[in-house]
């Protein structure tokens, strides 16, 4: 089993990377590009014998504690087998 887990900025958090990569967009002669923003993927394997539930509890405590900082950032779990 899988747990994908998206974290990004929360969108009253300036994103300074993501107005860089943003510029450089532009610059490539993207203008049809109104924002971006940018974030992090993990993917987390976890034992095969814990039911969906279970799983996403587990990654969505991982994501909490670890992948994300709950202050300016929010974060989605997603499960897959």
């Amino acid at each position: 089993m899988k747990a994908k887990v998206y974290v990004t900025l929360k969108p009253s958090v300036l994103d300074p990377q993501g107005k860089a990569i943003h510029h450089s967009v532009e610059l490539l002669g993207y203008q049809s590009i109104s924002d971006i923003r940018q974030g992090k993927y993990f993917e987390i394997a976890l034992d095969p014998a814990l039911s969906e539930a279970e799983a996403r509890q587990s990654a969505e405590q991982i994501a909490k504690d670890v992948l994300a900082n709950p202050v300016i950032e929010d974060y989605r779990v997603e499960i897959a087998s």
